[in-house]
């Protein structure tokens, strides 16, 4: 397997997070303030502990002001909406990020809808939805930007190709299939009950895959040369005299790896991206905050203001 199939999300991401250290300390000395992001945590679960703290330390390493906030996980509605309407008005917030999921007696989409839109670093809300739809600048998912981004990097001009994208998602297919067309992509968004999904993925140019089914994408369907963006994180059981599982992306990557002409792998492709880009949005919005825009150029790594 040639090296340079392997795209490298790892090496992209420290790249991105050196140049928003540059831009956050330009702010900084602008605004006498350092750019902030608010994450608010509901309960314990241990895995968003884990990957909050994991922002908040890449928050300050790229010389921003991380703020947490952490509530019981039978917190009230009434509660978390009025910390989101506080940090809504705190003018050291630029970014405000509610980690999900969030417990069961919660909803979801009032409390997205809570946050302004002006500092929805996630790009959920419905506000940001719209402005990408209709080509609008906004915040973008952080997740779909950062595939953006790499097959930007890999390809350069992306216009005319043909991308299909597995997965329909409010987080990251329909956000995916919005950038790809805003490059001039032809696009096909396939899912569960897509007729003949292996021969829709094979007239593909571009493929991401982004289902949450373990190795479901194979070899087989890929077209050769083909670039593909595996946005699965899948974590499979020990296999028999194991005592540790494997994670895996959606894609059989020991196979696609042979036929496709480049291809993320997980971990260490699409993964690391995401915090970067979250970060990227964070420093974006506080510029805007203070009537400065960021245009994309301040950014190199094929970033959208």
């Amino acid at each position: 397997m040639s090296e340079n199939k392997v795209i490298d999300g790892k090496d992209f991401a420290e790249r991105l997070r050196g140049s928003i250290a540059t831009l956050a300390a330009e702010f900084e000395a602008k605004a006498g303030r350092k750019a902030g992001l608010a994450v608010v945590l509901v309960g314990e679960d241990p895995a968003s502990q884990v990957y909050v703290s994991s922002k908040g330390k890449q928050t300050v390493a790229c010389g921003m002001a991380s703020f947490e906030y952490k509530l019981p996980a039978d917190a009230d509605e009434a509660t978390l909406l009025g910390m989101i309407e506080q940090l809504n008005a705190d003018p050291a917030v630029d970014g405000i990020l509610v980690q999900l999921p969030l417990p069961r007696h919660l909803d979801e989409q009032k409390v997205i809808a809570t946050i302004s839109p002006d500092k929805d670093v996630d790009g959920f809300h419905v506000t940001n939805a719209g402005r990408l739809a209709v080509g609008q600048a906004g915040y973008v998912p952080c997740t779909p930007l950062g595939c953006l981004m790499l097959l930007k990097d890999r390809l350069g001009d992306l216009s005319g190709m043909n991308a299909v994208v597995i997965g329909r998602s409010n987080i990251v297919g329909k956000p995916m299939a919005q950038l790809l067309l805003a490059e001039s992509c032809t696009v096909t968004v396939a899912h569960s009950r897509t007729k003949d999904l292996p021969e829709v993925v094979r007239r593909a140019d571009i493929v991401v895959a982004a289902v949450g089914r373990p190795e479901m994408v194979k070899a087989d369907w890929i077209k050769p040369g083909a670039t593909v963006i595996d946005v699965g994180i899948n974590r499979l059981p020990p296999a028999e005299g194991k005592t540790k599982g494997r994670i895996v992306g959606d894609v059989d990557y020991q196979g696609a790896v042979q036929v496709a002409g480049a291809i993320t792998p997980v971990p260490g492709g699409v993964g690391p991206m995401t915090i970067a880009v979250l970060l990227r949005n964070a420093l974006v919005a506080a510029y805007d905050h203070i009537g400065a825009p960021l245009a994309a150029e301040r950014l190199p790594e094929n970033t959208i203001a």
